[in-house]
């Protein structure tokens, strides 16, 4: 297999290798798929994997720069389970939740976490429905799809 000519890259001050090995074992169609330590075996430089099919990279190389929200992980998750689920694992030792579905994992990586429903309610043909949807959202850390089911209907 050729390598991805396009990858997303996140600048780790230290921890990448540990990063992405966990965010692989989250999601179906990930995995690392190589590792340069670059004269740092105990903490490679560069890790690049692919994540739920989206190729990705970690550079560590110290602390010239710093992990942003301005840069997420964005996932759509198919159910309650799902969201859930990886809301629990990457809020876990350090997370942070922020709002709307958006939260910091221990490393300092900002994601993401939509349902597919709340897409398929924010772009519905009923602007009013769509409306409630978004303001029940606004209201939320984690998204909870019963809630926005319950706003989207009135």
């Amino acid at each position: 297999m050729e390598p991805s000519k396009v990858r997303t890259c996140l600048y780790f001050e230290r921890g990448g290798h540990a990063a992405a090995s966990f965010y692989v074992s989250l999601l179906p169609g990930s995995w690392i798929e190589t590792v340069h330590a670059l004269g740092n075996a105990a903490d490679p430089m560069v890790v690049e994997f692919t994540l739920a099919g989206a190729p990705m990279m970690i550079l560590t190389a110290g602390p010239m720069f710093q992990l942003s929200p301005a840069v997420s992980i964005s996932v759509l998750t198919k159910d309650q389970a799902e969201t859930d689920r990886l809301w629990t694992a990457l809020t876990a030792d350090g997370g942070a939740e922020s709002m709307c579905g958006w939260l910091t994992d221990r490393f300092g990586v900002s994601w993401q976490i939509t349902p597919e429903r709340l897409m398929q309610m924010n772009t519905s043909p009923d602007l009013a429905a769509a409306g409630r949807a978004r303001a029940a959202m606004m209201s939320m850390r984690k998204i909870e799809i019963a809630a926005l089911e319950a706003a989207f209907a009135g």
